[in-house]
């Protein structure tokens, strides 16, 4: 009997229609559309204005269109997997809600929460999932709307990030393809340079807190950059060393889009030409959890049966790693 890899069979997203340019962000507040694209390579960004919907609504509609473009059946979902920072509400996990949304009535689901490593942390979960032979199809979704938690007042954090969704369907493969091995990490130094101070239980949410803007979202940039170019490049040059891979055999470096001198240095570390990396941050920004599948979304159409991708990521905590993964299917 062959053995069974974790393979990615389908891909679908979902971005909002509004967007936040650089020259509306000059308006709001002190910063221009040179210091933002020098600095993060950013030009718009998609925001998810209406107040009445959250996260979910945009995992859905990514999740939708997976089973739409695979004919998959939601029934047959075993299990749907939500990784997000930004969950709809706090205690009932929002992958539960989009499961049962789009049918997936025989799954079982829940929410997987690591800033910006979480679609990469799910990729590593679906796997071992379907590795295990008692699951056959896994639903992987990553959706944030960080307009939620951001303050359009605070140019430091308001210039970087985005909304948007994004899901890949992961099934059971016997001819190899799928994910090969993976470099996952994590330290707690992190905690304190890029975070949301209230409305957790060591402080929670009060007149006070809101009134102090403690519930937006605070980034020691400085620190947060230095660590990610560091750990994002070590991370995707070790699964190249551990595998024998050189920049040659790579077709796609698929990276978090944090920062587009990050995903530079990344690319560079592994010695590969522009030509082999997917970026869409001029024009979606940080989408925290959905920015590695709306890359996959982008550029699926370029994919080919075999390619060598290998994804790197770096989030809040610090959370950070990579994973080698060999495409399963010409689009």
């Amino acid at each position: 009997m062959s053995k069974i890899t974790a393979a990615i069979t389908a891909v679908g997203g979902y971005l909002p229609d509004y967007v936040l340019t650089n020259q509306i962000l000059e308006t709001m507040v002190d910063t221009n559309d040179e210091w933002i694209t020098t600095r993060t390579g950013i030009k718009e960004r998609r925001l998810l204005k209406d107040s009445n919907k959250g996260t979910s609504y945009m995992a859905i509609k990514a999740a939708q269109d997976v089973l739409e473009k695979s004919g998959t059946d939601p029934k047959d979902i075993d299990m749907v997997i939500m990784a997000t920072a930004t969950p709809d509400m706090p205690v009932a996990a929002t992958g539960v809600y989009v499961a049962s949304q789009i049918g997936a009535v025989n799954a079982f689901s829940y929410d997987l929460v690591a800033a910006c490593s979480s679609f990469l942390y799910g990729m590593s979960t679906a796997a071992r999932y379907i590795e295990s032979g008692r699951y056959k199809k896994v639903l992987l979704i990553g959706a944030d709307k960080m307009s939620s938690i951001i303050d359009y007042e605070d140019r430091a954090t308001c210039i970087i990030f985005g909304d948007g969704g994004g899901a890949v369907l992961f099934e059971p493969n016997e001819e190899g393809y799928g994910l090969q091995d993976e470099v996952l990490r994590s330290d707690g130094i992190g905690r304190e340079h890029l975070k949301i101070d209230a409305g957790g239980s060591i402080l929670p949410a009060s007149h006070e807190t809101v009134d102090a803007k403690k519930h937006y979202v605070f980034q020691d940039g400085k620190t947060v950059f230095k660590f990610a170019v560091s750990n994002m490049a070590d991370g995707a040059a070790k699964i190249l060393e551990r595998n024998d891979l050189t920049g040659d055999d790579v077709a796609w470096l698929v990276p978090h889009q944090a920062n587009k001198r990050i995903i530079d240095a990344t690319a560079r570390r592994m010695g590969l030409d522009d030509n082999k990396v997917m970026m869409n941050i001029e024009r979606y920004g940080n989408t925290t959890s959905a920015t590695l599948p709306l890359c996959l979304y982008d550029y699926e159409k370029q994919l080919k049966k075999g390619d060598k991708l290998i994804f790197a990521s770096f989030g809040g905590g610090f959370t950070w790693g990579s994973i080698y993964l060999t495409w399963a299917y010409d689009s």
